[in-house]
């Protein structure tokens, strides 16, 4: 019985493999481990470089958006400039809404390339009255990233955005404006 046993065991290169094997899987799932634990901390780390999904800004969204004012109205006006003349057609929806503080809405723009090539733009906002602008939060935007548009391309753009509750009641009117860029030269440059 003793010899049959001893057969059955793995013999010296065989045994070895076996154990190199075995050391690379528990180094693979110790580098799995470490790798999905590392993740938030890199999260964070690229939230708070490029200021997306920044858990501040969620936080504070959330917090606002949990405190809506039913009783109170702010008109948000709409309005869109295009400084590159003939090359772009650009236009809000709608010129106006009417929305309660804290409650979270969503704005549709158009934007057009008028010209036969591919282009990357990038819309650059602006609030007014100034002191609004601490109080106009976006929590999604088109103006967060270049837009890729081709050729004669048409496409709706959107901004989600809401206005703090502890904007001051004195202001009753906000603005939020676009400047559409043809940024093309300049992101080309970048790359190269």
């Amino acid at each position: 019985m003793v010899r049959v046993a001893e057969s059955l065991q793995p013999s010296g290169p065989h045994q070895q493999a076996n154990r190199s094997l075995t050391r690379k899987l528990w180094w693979f799932v110790v580098g799995a481990f470490a790798f999905g634990w590392a993740l938030v901390p890199l999260y964070d780390v690229l939230c708070s470089v490029t200021g997306y999904g920044s858990k501040k800004e969620l936080l504070v969204a959330a917090h606002a958006a949990e405190r809506v004012d039913m009783a109170r109205w702010v008109t948000v006006e709409f309005l869109s400039s295009v400084p590159t003349l003939g090359a772009w057609e650009f236009a809000p929806e709608q010129t106006e809404i009417k929305v309660h503080p804290g409650q979270l809405y969503e704005a549709t723009f158009l934007a057009k390339n008028m010209i036969n090539q591919a282009v990357i733009a990038q819309a650059v906002p602006s609030v007014a009255p100034n002191m609004a602008t601490q109080y106009f939060r976006k929590t999604d935007c088109f103006c967060f990233t270049p837009q890729k548009f081709e050729a004669n391309q048409e496409r709706e753009l959107n901004v989600r955005f809401f206005i703090d509750p502890s904007l001051p009641r004195n202001i009753d009117r906000v603005t939020l404006g676009y400047a559409i860029y043809d940024v093309t030269q300049t992101k080309s440059a970048l790359q190269n």
